[in-house]
């Protein structure tokens, strides 16, 4: 149940018109009064005797009996309260209830007897609308500071009370919702997403992996933004907002949104502390301390996402281990990579990389402030996926796009559990709806390079495949079984056949690979270890013999996906574990 708390205003009879209108696009349906400040306010929506002004006459009467320079500017009291899609449709007298509740719990009538005057209006089946004077009785000014905070907390309690979906309590670092007239507005244009949710979007991806100002107001411009920049007297940019140019207001006029405006995290005093250096990172560079190994130049996507595969590993490792402030580094960090990802990933895929990006966006950020510095690998594997750009979703390309996909998703599950732990309910949950994405883009990633690698395995020489097999049963006794039942065993045994070939100990590489995390609650401890061991034995993903690639989008039986999603727990559930 979603309670909302809108912007004041002066014309209750305006907002009456509304509230027992059509609505704007003929959505309201029998609007009519369920509750009221004394139970007996005329309802015009029921009552043919009853006009809107006279209803607006009984709420605005305590106003009334002010002197005008007593009278407050804006008066009006607006709440909505929605119940989620899934609830069931509650009665009048329910809606009636939690009415009384709602304008209890926020101050607007505690109960004292001399309360605002105030009406609930219904005009759907989901949902009502509150409208109250903001002037009491005794003719005081309500106590309604933090209504919003105190609506949000009665509403938790009335989910309990009547078994209705519960939503996750949040802590203030959420992103600005689009308002009910900007969703509107892109319905009317044939927007897929509000100008809001598009802009917040587009300068997420536009902070991934860059290093400057200068580098992040470039990518705006070439995402085709228009951008207007606050400048301080002395010079110092201090701000900026952006906009869509078809985004326009009545006056034909571009609708500009600041950063801060779009999340908590792109103003640009937070964008900035991303590019601040570590202080070891600072000591490497001014010669006080131990100088960082140079990377290679990234020479292509496939080697852009084996580096973010190594770096997403790491920072998996740091999540269940590091600090706080460390580990929101790290959360933070995986938004970046998963925006990066999906700006460069392949068609087939790019929809749920998306999608995963976009409702991972809450789950990086949290009152826990990330220390950033700590996130330098993998805002460095942002960079590089933009930079090498965009990535063909076959053949080595593909192949690692898959790898990158299945750590990845295994980062999700750990961030999840990591709020968990922390009591963030709304970004355990954005990151386990995230993994679900993820999920369904390594199906489409991964089919193509484990159809291959499993016709590999299948005409291995029988000797070769015996040996591989003794091999299994000697590293990994208890599980060998399991996996050789698996449609993914093939591909295992290819890969073991692999790392010999280019003069690796497979026992021992097959030993370090099970030993990094237990395998027994994998849906697929085939597919989990082919990809530990081509990445630990920089094998490439989709070998270059590999002439009988499928088609690209070919599904063949027993192509594996990441593992089902875990039952929610805390870091101890062995199910997000590799």
């Amino acid at each position: 149940m979603i309670p909302r708390i809108h912007q004041q205003g002066s014309n209750t009879l305006g907002l009456l018109h509304y509230l027992y209108g059509k609505g704007t696009h003929e959505e309201h349906i029998d609007p009519h009064l369920v509750a009221s400040f004394d139970g007996m306010a005329p309802d015009p929506g029921r009552d043919p005797s009853v006009t809107k002004k006279d209803l607006q006459h009984l709420l605005d009467q305590p106003l009334s009996l002010l002197d005008a320079d007593q009278r407050p500017d804006k008066h009006v009291w607006h709440c909505s309260v929605r119940a989620a899609p899934d609830d069931p449709i509650l009665s009048d007298e329910h809606w009636a209830d939690i009415a009384r509740r709602m304008v209890a719990a926020t101050g607007i009538d505690p109960g004292d007897g001399a309360g605002c005057r105030w009406a609930a209006v219904r005009h759907a089946d989901d949902h009502i609308h509150i409208i109250a004077t903001l002037i009491r009785e005794d003719g005081r000014r309500p106590d309604h500071h933090r209504s919003g905070k105190r609506a949000q907390a009665e509403c938790r309690l009335i989910e309990k009370e009547l078994g209705l979906h519960q939503i996750a309590p949040g802590d203030g670092t959420v992103a600005k919702r689009a308002t009910s007239a900007e969703r509107h507005k892109a319905e009317r244009t044939g927007r897929e997403r509000p100008a809001r949710e598009e802009l917040r979007e587009t300068v997420r991806r536009a902070v991934a992996g860059a290093s400057s100002e200068e580098e992040f107001f470039g990518r705006l411009a070439a995402a085709g933004l228009l951008i207007r920049k606050r400048i301080a007297p002395s010079g110092d940019l201090l701000g900026y907002k952006v906009a869509l140019p078809d985004d326009r207001n009545g006056e034909n006029e571009p609708v500009f949104y600041a950063g801060s405006t779009l999340a908590p995290d792109l103003s640009l005093p937070r964008i900035r502390e991303r590019w601040t250096l570590p202080a070891e990172a600072v000591a490497s560079a001014d010669g006080s301390g131990p100088e960082q190994p140079a990377l290679p130049d990234v020479t292509g996507p496939a080697f852009a996402r084996r580096r973010a595969t190594a770096a997403t590993w790491q920072a998996l490792l740091i999540i269940d281990n590091g600090d706080d402030g460390a580990a929101a580094a790290q959360i933070a960090g995986a938004g970046e990579v998963l925006d990066a990802l999906a700006k460069t990933s392949a068609a087939h895929t790019r929809k749920e990389l998306r999608e995963a990006a976009f409702v991972f966006e809450r789950a990086s950020r949290s009152h826990l402030r990330a220390v950033h510095g700590h996130d330098r690998a993998l805002r460095r594997a942002a960079r590089d996926l933009v930079h090498s750009g965009p990535a063909l979703g076959r053949g080595e390309d593909g192949a690692t796009t898959a790898m990158l996909i299945d750590m990845a998703f295994f980062l999700t599950i750990a961030a999840a559990n990591w709020h968990a732990k922390k009591h963030h309910g709304q970004q355990a949950a954005a990151a386990r709806q995230a993994a679900e994405h993820l999920r369904a883009a390594y199906e489409a990633a991964a089919a193509e390079s484990m159809a291959v690698l499993r016709q590999r395995g299948q005409r291995l020489a029988p000797r070769a495949r015996q040996r591989q097999a003794d091999l299994l049963h000697e590293v990994l006794p208890d599980l060998a079984a399991r996996v050789q039942a698996e449609p993914g065993w093939p591909a295992l045994a290819a890969t073991l056949d692999d790392a010999r070939k280019a003069g690796h100990d497979p026992g021992a590489l097959l030993t370090e690979a099970a030993g990094r995390r237990e395998l027994d609650t994998a849906a697929s401890i085939s597919d989990v270890l082919v990809w530990r061991l081509r990445r630990s034995a920089h094998l490439p993903a989709l070998p270059e013999n590999s002439h009988d690639t499928p088609a690209r989008g070919s599904r063949r039986q027993g192509s594996a996906a990441p593992r089902a999603l875990p039952k929610q727990g805390g870091l101890n559930d062995p199910s997000r574990r590799r």
